[in-house]
């Protein structure tokens, strides 16, 4: 394991959270000294337009194991946690959200299963959870699909509780909903001991939950998303070439039995019609482009995949105690 720093860092995603930050960031300081952990904590503001940053910066000064940034713009709860990682100098990195409803009393267990038990990811379990049945039942369906997909046995995919081993969070890319299906990318990225520990969830205490239904919906999007780019991302001719072939020479046969059949019956005198008469013709025709069309999608996203990277940039406006030296 390359050296690092820090024993730990905290990464919080916080969108308009004035009033949880200085309860949260008090308990988080008094955990990691009655622990004696060399740590910092990590409040990435995607955007907040109430006095988030505010609190951010005079929390950064009283305390400079606080660090902050903040984004330009609303960009998602990914994108916040991607920046996270990549300004993370901890050994573990451990994730929640901003609103107390994560405990960091859990913190010492979650970095014991890194450290001693060797575990690369440790996702929390919300067992008993304090949220409303619209939020519950969605959830439980997401979940219960991520597990028959993704083969990673976890009751609960979305708790924003999570420890990494750092080389594991800073593998990841993180874009639209990909936040939800984080251990999902873990996973497929080569790192398989993948666990969870049931956490502590309580009330939220301040303000009102950010997301709406629709997180679900484009969770599963992603999730989608994730399982083709897993499986032909690098060799996208293996699905549209395949499909391609096989629209191309079923059309191919078709068209040409339909055009012995007519030289049959002209041959034997029988009754026929014209090919540009018969509908059929042109169903084989259509599946001769369509063929040749996916085949083309197939090469052009070879081209794609063998001369381009996907970035993931966000415009961060400020920063509070980042690149400052740590020790």
């Amino acid at each position: 394991m390359p050296p690092y720093p820090l024993q730990l860092s905290v990464v919080i995603p916080l969108y308009n959270e004035e009033e949880s930050l200085p309860e949260l960031c008090a308990w988080i300081e008094r955990v990691m000294n009655q622990h004696q952990f060399t740590y910092e904590v990590i409040l990435v503001d995607d955007g907040s337009n109430d006095h988030s940053w505010r609190v951010i910066r005079q929390l950064s000064f009283e305390n400079p194991q606080i660090k902050g940034l903040r984004f330009s713009r609303n960009y998602g709860k990914s994108a916040a946690l991607h920046t996270g990682f990549q300004a993370a100098q901890g050994q573990v990195i451990i994730t929640m959200d901003a609103d107390l409803q994560d405990s960091p009393d859990e913190i010492p267990e979650l970095y014991r299963l890194i450290t001693e038990d060797g575990y690369d990811l440790i996702s929390g379990w919300k067992q008993k959870r304090y949220d409303p049945l619209t939020k519950t039942l969605p959830t439980k369906l997401f979940n219960a699909v991520s597990r028959w997909v993704s083969g990673v046995h976890l009751h609960d995919f979305n708790c924003g509780l999570k420890a990494y081993d750092a080389p594991v969070a800073k593998s990841v890319r993180l874009y639209g909903e990909m936040h939800r299906n984080i251990p999902i990318l873990a996973k497929w990225n080569g790192f398989g001991k993948i666990g969870e520990k049931v956490v502590q969830h309580q009330a939220r205490k301040y303000g009102k939950t950010k997301f709406g239904l629709e997180r679900f919906i484009y969770g599963l999007l992603d999730m989608l998303t994730i399982v083709f780019v897993n499986r032909f991302g690098k060799r996208p001719m293996h699905l549209f070439g395949s499909f391609g072939v096989i629209s191309f020479l079923l059309g191919f046969v078709a068209t040409l039995w339909l055009a012995f059949d007519k030289i049959y019956s002209v041959s034997a005198g029988h009754k026929f019609r014209n090919l540009t008469d018969d509908p059929k013709f042109f169903l084989a025709l259509t599946a001769i482009i369509v063929g040749f069309q996916l085949f083309l999608a197939g090469f052009l996203g070879e081209l794609m995949a063998s001369n381009s990277e996907r970035t993931t940039e966000y415009k961060v406006r400020e920063k509070a105690g980042i690149g400052e030296k740590v020790g």
